[in-house]
């Protein structure tokens, strides 16, 4: 009820300005090379998922200086600002990730990540090549102007800093499902959710989908165990590599054979295959991971049958067995409240560079922030980055060790949402 009320008030709502006041603009442009700094020293940093300490720390104590009500330590690393404005309005959420990538950075970059860590048993680089520092500058920069003109304020902003947006260690839990299950919606409870990504794109431009987001994500485990033998004698044992390969293919025509199509296909993909310690020994297991995007919750759980049962009959035809499971903690699919992004598209158009949004299909990659999407109405949207002399069609794409976010998307960040949360709350 209380959704179609807010759609309602939204559409009944006069036509929205779409342009920055004089004080909100020059507020932006005195804190844009504070926050490139920020975003500097947070790219040299990193860190992965819930070992977001430095991070975390940083933000609570740039919040607290600005005044904001400061909440550490939710979901481990996260942290909540909330900033009062002067006059009545409402509750508004705005969300950025903390978390960075196990991922050797190769940019160059005069303040290029450095940082070298253990992941799974291997010596690993550390680098935020997904944009989380855009992202955390942005939102930064959010809470300076709107501190600085808190008496023009309508409502109460929450601003949440989530960690392990790109999965939690094993064995742990983390990310936006924990900050929900600790009560991160809760006091002040919020009725909208703004959120950006950065990525591949000219620098500014800005995208929006009406619906779908982002995709579902699921991660798999499958063991196909064999016999061991000596290679010169395969017929003494049980070979699972054979049976390994044979199912990489299978699988993939559960989206291309076995999928209803008249839905987006679900996306298969395999990204660790393991097995065997010396090359004249046939192993016992092959160990393969994977992950399952879907859109909707009846093709994951459809994609999650018909892969148990191709890894467990392409196994058992070449006398092989094979274990399957699917790990928890996968993310739901995204979605935009079409009314929503209809009502403030004006808003999106004028804080972008090219002075249009494109209005895109939901993309496969996934994205906890469906976590709050799917309790909230929310307009998450995108931002590119490619700086300029760089064709952003070939630009190295997010989780790259080459991916580039430009410093000036900062700014149009920061202009986006106060446009988004002066146009909201005029409402």
């Amino acid at each position: 009820m209380k959704l179609k009320l807010i759609v309602a008030a939204l559409l009944a709502a006069p036509v929205l300005a779409s342009a920055a006041s004089p004080e909100i603009e020059r507020l932006i442009s005195a804190a844009t090379s504070g926050l490139i700094a920020i975003r500097h020293d947070i790219h040299q940093h990193p860190e992965l998922g819930n070992r977001e300490t430095r991070t975390s720390a940083l933000v609570a104590e740039r919040l607290r200086k600005l005044g904001l009500e400061v909440q550490t330590g939710i979901a481990g690393t996260g942290v909540v600002g909330v900033l009062k404005g002067a006059l009545p309005g409402p509750v508004i959420g705005l969300r950025s990730e903390l978390d960075a990538l196990p991922v050797t950075e190769q940019t160059n970059l005069p303040y290029a990540s450095k940082v070298q860590t253990e992941y799974n048993g291997k010596q690993v680089g550390v680098a935020h090549v997904c944009g989380h520092d855009i992202h955390i500058a942005i939102l930064l920069g959010v809470a300076e102007v709107l501190a600085a003109d808190r008496k023009h304020l309508k409502g109460t902003i929450k601003f949440i800093f989530q960690p392990a947006e790109e999965g939690a260690p094993d064995g742990e839990e983390g990310g936006a499902a924990l900050m929900v299950k600790q009560g991160v919606l809760n006091a002040p409870t919020p009725e909208v959710f703004f959120s950006t990504h950065v990525g591949a794109g000219k620098a500014g431009a800005i995208s929006v989908s009406r619906e779908r987001t982002t995709a579902a994500s699921d991660i798999f485990v499958a063991r196909i165990i064999g016999k061991s033998t000596h290679a010169a004698a395969p017929w003494r044992g049980v070979d699972p590599v054979p049976a390994a390969a044979l199912a990489v293919l299978a699988l993939q025509t559960i989206p291309s054979r076995q999928s209803d199509l008249s839905l987006p296909a679900p996306v298969i993909s395999i990204g660790k295959i393991e097995g065997g310690i010396r090359q004249n020994i046939i192993p016992g297991e092959v160990r393969l991971e994977g992950t399952i995007r879907s859109v909707t919750r009846a093709q994951r759980d459809d994609v999650v049958a018909r892969l148990e049962r191709t890894f467990k009959d392409t196994a058992e035809s070449t006398g092989a067995t094979a274990d399957f499971k699917v790990l928890p903690g996968g993310y739901p699919a995204g979605a935009n409240n079409s009314a929503l992004v209809d009502r403030l598209l004006p808003v999106l158009k004028a804080a972008s560079t090219t002075g249009e949004v494109r209005v895109a299909n939901g993309v496969y990659a996934a994205d906890d922030m469906a976590e709050f999407s799917s309790r909230i109405p929310a307009v998450s949207f995108g931002l590119g980055a490619t700086p300029d002399g760089i064709d952003p069609a070939t630009a190295a794409s997010n989780h790259s060790p080459h991916f580039l976010a430009d410093d000036s998307v900062i700014a149009v960040g920061v202009r986006a949402f106060t446009g988004l949360i002066a146009a909201y709350s005029a409402r």
